[in-house]
């Protein structure tokens, strides 16, 4: 049964003030008896679990493999940026060479020039310069230099490089995420509003900058008695929504930045929104991410318990 501090303490608070007179043992129990009510989990089936869990596997395999591999991110100055493992480089790598060579940034295109002994291979072969493409497509151009994978990044204005290493300790000592125990109160059934085609909301990043963002619609819902709204950002209503959120317990149990939510397709105008599938991302284990925020339209006003935790203590901040 999950425990509640918060909830307990504005329940509890009020009744105790009102016992000065009355028998206070029995007040207790009936004050703490409407606190575990109130806390009972609705629990899941069994097939419902093994879906759950399915999930699961599907979102470490996701974060081993594209993720906690993640071993830096540098920003590129105009011209040259020299790279390899010595601390003299403009850009240390955590493997590799002393001295592999040079980024250079000009005119908002990158290249790469590479020192003989560098082994820098593009598509398996062996290669001493490239015009290098950035991830704008989705296809950016890939080095090999023996563990490491880099390739060039844009975020806003700014160009970067990122590192991929292959053989990254952290994915070998990632103990996997932790999750509020299955509540089937948090599964709960919306209607989809689609916009017209020409809303966009402000999206701002863990960089800083702010994206205003296409939403193809948004979903009212009931949740323990309160009517709330989520706008989506991105996805549709033939294959489904996603959404950034943050709700009360971003204050201390769930990610700071919100976390994200993934619907399965619209039907007959309706949408399921399982915030036991709520999951932190990616800058909840790297620093190297670049990770949308809970955009103000998803700031819920109310403590949703159930989705992935977050370890204030050990996690990225």
């Amino acid at each position: 049964m999950r425990k509640k501090p918060s909830r307990r303490s504005w329940i509890v608070g009020p009744w105790l003030k009102d016992v000065q007179h009355t028998n206070r043992h029995a007040i207790l129990l009936l004050v703490f008896g409407a606190v575990l009510g109130a806390s009972a989990i609705t629990s899941p089936d069994a097939a419902y679990v093994q879906s759950f869990e399915k999930w699961k596997a599907d979102l470490v395999d996701d974060l081993k493999q594209r993720w906690l591999v993640l071993a830096g991110l540098f920003w590129l100055k105009p011209g040259a940026n020299s790279f390899g493992s010595a601390d003299d480089n403009a850009i240390v790598m955590p493997a590799g060479p002393a001295h592999a060579g040079n980024f250079v940034l000009q005119n908002s295109k990158v290249s790469a020039e590479f020192q003989p002994g560098a082994q820098a291979k593009i598509d398996g072969k062996v290669v001493n310069a490239a015009n290098l493409q950035s991830d704008d497509n989705g296809k950016p151009t890939m080095i090999e230099m023996g563990s490491l994978r880099i390739y060039i990044i844009r975020r806003g204005q700014r160009l970067g490089i990122r590192v991929r290493d292959m053989d990254s300790a952290a994915v070998r000592n990632y103990k996997g995420p932790l999750f509020f125990p299955l509540d089937m109160t948090y599964r709960v059934t919306g209607t989809f509003i689609a916009s017209d085609g020409k809303k966009t909301v402000d999206v701002p990043d863990v960089l800083g900058d702010v994206t205003p963002t296409p939403s193809p619609g948004e979903v009212r819902f009931t949740l323990n008695g309160k009517e709330l709204t989520l706008t989506a950002l991105s996805g549709d209503s033939a294959h489904g929504l996603s959404f950034v959120i943050s709700d009360l317990t971003s204050k201390t149990e769930t990610y700071p930045g919100g976390r994200f939510l993934d619907t399965d397709p619209v039907a007959d105008g309706k949408v399921v929104l399982d915030f036991n599938r709520a999951y932190s991302p990616p800058c909840a284990v790297t620093p190297y991410a670049t990770c949308p925020l809970a955009p103000k339209e998803n700031r819920l006003p109310v403590a949703i318990y159930a989705g992935e935790k977050y370890d204030r203590k050990h996690g990225t901040h």
